[in-house]
C-alpha cells in the first residue's frame, strides 16, 4: 500500500495572549516597589523611552517640537509620494507625544500630598542576617588560626533557628582539624550573641540560655557589698530558681511540654509553687535565637494606594511617588523622518517606539484597573475606615468584578502583594476580601472577625481547663454564630493555636 500525502485544513477557536496583552497581565500584578524596579529595566533596554526629573529644563522638548516643524518641504512631499502605506504611521502620535513627550508622563493628581503620605513606621526593612552578626562578632575574638576556620565552619552550618545542624564528626570532616579545635571553636561561637545559638537540640538551647543567666547572677552577687543583704537575699532566690529551671530542662523536658506541674514537682522533691517560678523563668527562653536575625521572605512595604478622608468621604489616592517619569524621545522621531536613515535602523526604532507606548498604556491601565477596584472596597467598607476591623464587612472577589465590569481574575491581579494605608494602619489589599458565615441577627460575620473571636476565647479560658474544639463551636453558636467544630479546629490550627491537651496546665 503506497502512502501519500494529503492536505487538511481545520478549523478551531483557542485563546492566545499577545506580547501586549501578556505584558498588561504582569504589570497589573505588580506592587509599587516591582513596577519601579521593571520600569528602570525597561529604562536601560529602550533607548526611546527617558526618565525626566520635575524640575529639568523643557529646553529639550522645546528642541524637540522645533525640530518637527523644521522638516523641509522636499522631504514632507517626499513621504507624502510615498504608494506603500506604513502600519507605523496609523498610531496617533498627536495624542501620544502630546501626553508623552513634552513634560514628562505622570498623571496628574496621582501623587500622594504631603499629609496623606504614610509616615516611616509603617515600612519593614531588610534586617542583616545571623552569619552576618556571628562573623562580626569573630572577628573581634581572639582565636587561633585553626579555631577561626573551624567556627566559620560552625557558622556556615548553622539553620534559620541558630541550631547546629552537623554532628562532631561531620564538623572534624568539614574542617579537617582536631575534634579538641573544633570544641573550642564550638564553645567560641556558643559565647556569641544571640544566647543559644550554635546548639544540637531545645535541650541544649536552652540550657545555654539559662547558665548564661546564672553567671549574671554570680557576677551580680560579687558586685553587691556586704551591707546590701536584702539584695544578697533576692539574688540567692534567683540563683535557686535558675538551678531548678536547668534541672527541669535537662532531665524533664518531656513533662515541661506536658504542663504537668504535679509530677514535675514529685520527681524534683520541690512544691509546684517552686515548678511554677522555675517554668515562669523558662517561658522568658527564645528556643529559636536566629529567628530574630534570620526573617524568611522579609520585605520593604510601601503602600501602592491609600483611602484618605477628604471632607466627610472617602477618596482613593494612588502612590507613585519615586516612580520614574518617562517621555519619549525626540530625537529618535526626527530620525524617522529623515531621508537618509537606513531601513534597518527605522525597523528598529519603530518597534522601540511600539514596545514604549504599549508600557505606557499597560501603566495607565493598571493604575485604573487598582483605583476602580479601590473605589468598590471604600464603598463597601465604610464602616471599616470609620470604626476598625470589628466593623469590616464579608466581600468577594466576585463581587468586585461584577461591579467594575472585568474578570475575577483581573480584580485578584490588581489586590496582588499590594498595601494600603487607611486610617485603620496598613494592611494588604487581599484582607478585604474575606468570605463570612451565618453571624448574630442573620448577617455575615468576616472570618477575621471569627478567628479574632476564637483566639479571645482561648487567651481568656482557664489553663486547668481549657477549651475543646467542640465546646468553643457550642459557645460560638451560643453567640449567634454558625459554625462547626471542624471549622473551629481549621481555624485554631490556621493561628498556630495548640490543642486542648498541649494547652492544658496540669498543678
Amino acid at each position: 500500500m503506497q502512502l501519500q500525502p494529503k492536505l487538511n485544513l481545520r478549523v478551531s477557536q483557542k485563546q492566545v495572549l499577545t506580547p501586549g496583552l501578556m505584558q498588561m497581565v504582569s504589570v497589573l500584578a505588580l506592587n509599587k516597589l516591582e513596577l519601579k524596579e521593571m520600569i528602570n529595566a525597561e529604562i536601560i533596554e529602550n533607548p526611546v523611552l527617558e526618565e525626566i526629573e520635575e524640575s529639568t529644563s523643557s529646553l529639550d522638548e522645546m528642541d524637540g517640537r522645533e525640530g518637527d516643524r523644521e522638516l523641509s518641504a522636499e522631504q514632507k512631499a517626499a513621504e507624502s509620494e510615498r504608494t506603500e502605506k506604513d502600519p507605523f504611521d496609523e498610531i496617533d502620535f498627536g495624542s501620544y507625544f502630546q501626553d508623552y513627550l513634552d513634560p514628562g508622563f505622570r498623571v496628574a493628581g496621582s501623587n500622594f500630598e504631603e499629609s496623606d503620605a504614610p509616615s516611616f513606621e509603617h515600612f519593614l526593612s531588610q534586617p542583616s542576617t545571623l552569619t552576618d552578626y556571628l562573623v562580626w562578632q569573630l572577628g573581634s575574638m581572639t582565636l587561633t588560626a585553626a579555631e577561626r576556620a573551624a567556627a566559620d565552619v560552625i557558622v556556615g552550618n548553622l539553620d534559620d533557628n541558630g541550631y547546629l545542624v552537623s554532628s562532631e564528626t561531620e564538623l572534624d570532616a568539614l574542617a579537617g582539624l582536631p575534634r579538641d579545635v573544633v570544641s573550642a571553636a564550638l564553645a567560641a561561637v556558643q559565647a556569641l550573641d544571640p544566647v543559644g545559638v550554635a546548639a544540637r537540640d531545645l535541650r541544649e538551647c536552652m540550657t545555654l540560655q539559662l547558665h548564661a543567666m546564672a553567671r549574671e547572677v554570680e557576677a551580680a552577687m560579687v558586685r553587691v557589698v556586704q551591707a546590701e543583704r536584702s539584695s544578697v537575699q533576692v539574688l540567692r532566690a534567683r540563683r535557686e530558681m535558675l538551678r531548678l529551671a536547668c534541672a527541669v530542662v535537662e532531665r524533664h523536658l518531656p513533662l515541661l511540654q506536658k504542663r504537668d506541674v504535679r509530677e514535675l514537682a514529685r520527681l524534683l522533691g520541690r512544691s509546684t509553687e517552686d515548678v511554677l517560678a522555675a517554668i515562669k523563668i523558662i517561658r522568658t527562653l527564645d528556643p529559636r535565637p536566629g529567628q530574630r536575625y534570620n526573617q524568611p521572605d522579609t520585605r520593604l512595604i510601601e503602600p501602592d494606594v491609600a483611602f484618605v478622608k477628604r471632607g466627610d468621604v472617602f477618596v482613593v489616592v494612588m502612590n507613585e511617588e519615586d516612580l520614574p517619569a518617562l517621555r519619549l524621545n525626540a530625537g529618535y522621531r526626527r530620525m524617522l523622518r529623515q531621508a537618509d536613515t537606513q531601513r534597518e535602523v527605522k525597523e528598529y526604532v519603530k518597534e522601540r517606539y511600539r514596545s514604549a507606548i504599549q508600557l505606557l498604556r499597560n501603566i495607565e491601565q493598571r493604575k485604573n484597573t487598582i483605583v476602580r477596584t479601590c473605589d468598590a472596597i471604600v464603598r463597601r467598607q465604610q464602616d471599616f475606615l470609620e470604626r476598625g476591623v470589628d466593623a469590616l464587612r464579608p466581600m468577594m472577589i466576585k463581587e468586585v468584578a461584577e461591579e467594575i465590569g472585568v474578570h475575577p481574575s483581573t480584580v485578584s491581579r490588581a489586590v496582588a502583594n499590594k498595601y494600603v494605608h487607611t486610617p485603620q494602619g496598613v494592611y494588604e489589599l487581599r484582607f478585604f476580601f474575606a468570605e463570612g458565615v451565618n453571624g448574630p441577627e442573620g448577617g455575615d460575620l468576616p472570618l477575621p472577625l471569627l478567628k479574632k473571636k476564637v483566639r479571645k476565647l482561648i487567651e481568656e479560658e482557664d489553663p486547668r481547663k481549657p477549651w475543646t474544639d467542640d465546646a468553643l463551636a457550642v459557645e460560638l453558636q451560643r453567640q449567634g454564630i454558625q459554625v462547626t467544630r471542624r471549622t473551629v479546629a481549621k481555624y485554631r490550627e490556621d493561628m498556630n493555636i495548640a490543642s486542648t491537651h498541649q494547652r492544658r496546665r496540669r498543678d
